[in-house]
């Protein structure tokens, strides 16, 4: 019985297609679509089948239009089941809903009466079409329903008739096709519509999974504020029941000092429809130990509108999203701990430096004034070893001055005491006196200083004893790590709106990691306690730091046993540049600012309260 049901009914194909339609990934929808014109085809084609005999009967008798339907259906039936089979459903939607005109053309010219069954047949074509076909078939179904209903017109005024073995207009046989119409119609809205019943419980389904099982808490307030919906997920946020969030519950849980900021917040999304976000402290219960005092923890609220015209007060149903956020809130405070002991350690080591540095000056400025007396003879004549340690002791003591003011000067970079004397100056002036400065020092390891001034130089803003303090702590460093009988360059030149002043040696180098941390304080390239150059590593953190009260740019470029060049780029008209002076730049890029993220004023906490 199964196997003559799956014949008659194509449950054989419709299984075989449900399969493919389930591989191809098609809703369900469509797969009740595609068995409804399979079920269609047979429907057509039992019908056609059952009245074929009485067809023939009538045939034998002079009446042709019985037997004509017959076929109509037949051949319909089977050409559209064939289409089915190899997946052309469009082309066999479109064939019924033909066929439903044609039969409906048929009838209503066989029958001169305006209204009857072949009208009513052939207004079953665009209800079908509209079941289970495209737009393009659906618009030619309703031209071809005008088309009939024209013919029917003419019929009914005696310009049009059928010969007369097709004008047999009997009642029986309109009705059963406008029946079978009918019958096929309502089986395709039937199939149709519980399709879609289905596949909507289906997604409401899905949808009420996800949200019961996803991480964040979800809600839905109604527009008066009642609380509609908690999920799951908001149990194990809060340590209770949902029942309890209703009516006042929620609110409960929020921090009295938090509450203005959320009432607000959902205040602005209920009523202005914006969507919120806001953080705030909840309490959490501990279920498992009810005695236990309960604790709050961090929670990101977002609290988004539903948008429905259908209100009349303006106000609008919201749902909000909760999220823990306790461990970003910690992790935030670890870090802000951590950061407040850094600067409080650095404070205190800029003030170790400033005090042992003073602390340091004084005993030192005497051990260089008395040397210096014994060396000059001022207290009277020394022996020639005796004068050599009184030597020994002036250049140990000067050393130890330059020592401690360096550290002076770094301690009063790094706390934002160091206060440039700008005025405008000829830039070519600093070279030969730093040159003689550090000429001693290059004299010792056999290196030549050479300079390269290029054109006209124009005058430059600045702090005279800065640069100069710059430019000498650059030529000490090239002369420092420099190969014996090598050359260390300084040059200058106008590049821009900058003043290029560059120190070029061919010494040891820096790797690539070590020009990465040129400016570090203490930091130096060669370090550890088999160094082979002196220094306290401060030279080019207190350059640095004396271009950049400059406004200016320090660039190294370096490689090991190949040399540095050490490029310092000065605003000509000083830290602060005049553009008009200078040059227009147009930026090509630039990056967006910060984003801030609004504060609650007072005038939002007097709403929501």
């Amino acid at each position: 019985m199964r196997s003559v049901m799956s014949r008659v009914f194509g449950t054989g194909v419709f299984q075989a297609h449900r399969a493919e339609a389930v591989r191809d990934g098609k809703s369900r929808p469509e797969l009740l679509r595609r068995h409804a014109l399979a079920t269609n085809a047979h429907i057509a084609m039992a019908i056609a089948a059952l009245g074929l005999p009485f067809a023939l009967y009538d045939l034998l008798h002079g009446a042709m239009l019985g037997f004509v339907l017959c076929i109509i259906g037949l051949t319909v039936g089977v050409l559209t089941l064939a289409l089915h089979q190899r997946g052309q459903f469009e082309r066999a939607a479109a064939g019924q809903a033909y066929a439903m005109l044609l039969v409906g053309f048929l009838l209503a010219v066989a029958n001169p009466a305006i209204t009857d069954f072949g009208l009513a047949t052939a207004l079953m074509a665009p209800v079908h079409a509209s079941l289970l076909a495209r737009t393009p078939v659906k618009k030619r179904v309703w031209v071809g329903l005008v088309v009939v209903v024209g013919f029917a017109a003419l019929a009914a005024m005696r310009v049009f008739a059928w010969p007369a073995g097709l004008s047999d207009p009997q009642g029986l046989l309109a009705g059963v096709a406008f029946a079978t119409s009918l019958i096929v119609v309502a089986h395709s809205a039937n199939r149709i519509n519980s399709g879609f019943e289905v596949y909507e419980k289906s997604q409401i389904n899905a949808y009420r999974h996800l949200i019961e099982h996803v991480q964040d808490a979800v809600m839905r307030f109604a527009a008066d504020g009642t609380l509609l919906f908690a999920s799951r997920s908001s149990e194990t946020l809060l340590g209770c029941h949902r029942y309890e969030l209703s009516g006042g519950g929620l609110v409960e849980r929020i921090h009295v000092l938090d509450r203005p900021a959320y009432m607000t917040a959902f205040s602005e999304a209920n009523q202005d429809g914006q969507t919120r976000r806001v953080e705030i402290r909840m309490r959490r219960d501990d279920r498992e130990q009810p005695s236990v005092a309960p604790h709050f923890v961090w929670v990101e609220a977002s609290l988004s509108p539903v948008f429905d015209n259908s209100g009349t007060d303006g106000r609008n149903e919201v749902v909000a999203l909760f999220r823990d956020i306790t461990e970003r809130h910690d992790h935030e405070n670890e870090m802000k701990m951590a950061r407040k002991a850094a600067e409080e350690a650095s404070s205190a080591k800029s003030r170790f430096l400033a005090t042992i540095g003073h602390e340091l000056r004084t005993p030192l400025n005497a051990i260089v004034g008395f040397s210096e007396m014994m060396t000059s003879g001022v207290v009277g004549e020394l022996s020639a070893q005796h004068k050599e340690y009184a030597t020994l002791i002036h250049g140990s003591g000067k050393h130890l001055i330059d020592v401690v003011q360096m550290l002076l000067d770094m301690s009063r970079l790094e706390a934002g005491k160091f206060d440039l004397q700008t005025e405008s100056l000829a830039p070519d002036s600093l070279i030969e006196p730093c040159l003689r400065m550090v000429d001693g020092l290059a004299r010792e390891k056999h290196v030549r200083l050479a300079s390269e001034i290029g054109g006209t130089l124009p005058q430059v803003v600045g702090d005279e004893r800065a640069l100069r303090q710059v430019l000498i702590n650059l030529l000490s460093n090239a002369v420092k790590f420099s190969h014996e009988h090598s050359v260390v360059t300084v040059s200058m030149r106008r590049q821009g709106r900058f003043l290029n002043l560059s120190v070029t040696d061919l010494g040891i180098g820096m790797g690539e990691e070590a020009v990465k941390r040129i400016g570090e304080p203490f930091f130096q390239a060669n370090d550890g306690l088999s160094r082979r150059y002196e220094g306290t590593g401060l030279g080019l953190s207190i350059v640095k730091g004396l271009v950049d009260l400059h406004d200016g740019q320090l660039h190294v470029i370096s490689a090991p046993a190949q040399g540095t060049t050490v490029t310092v780029l000065l605003p000509i008209n000083g830290p602060a540049i005049k553009v008009e002076e200078t040059a227009s730049i147009t930026p090509l890029h630039r990056d967006p600012g910060p984003q801030q993220t609004p504060l609650w004023h007072e005038d939002g906490k007097r709403r929501a309260l």
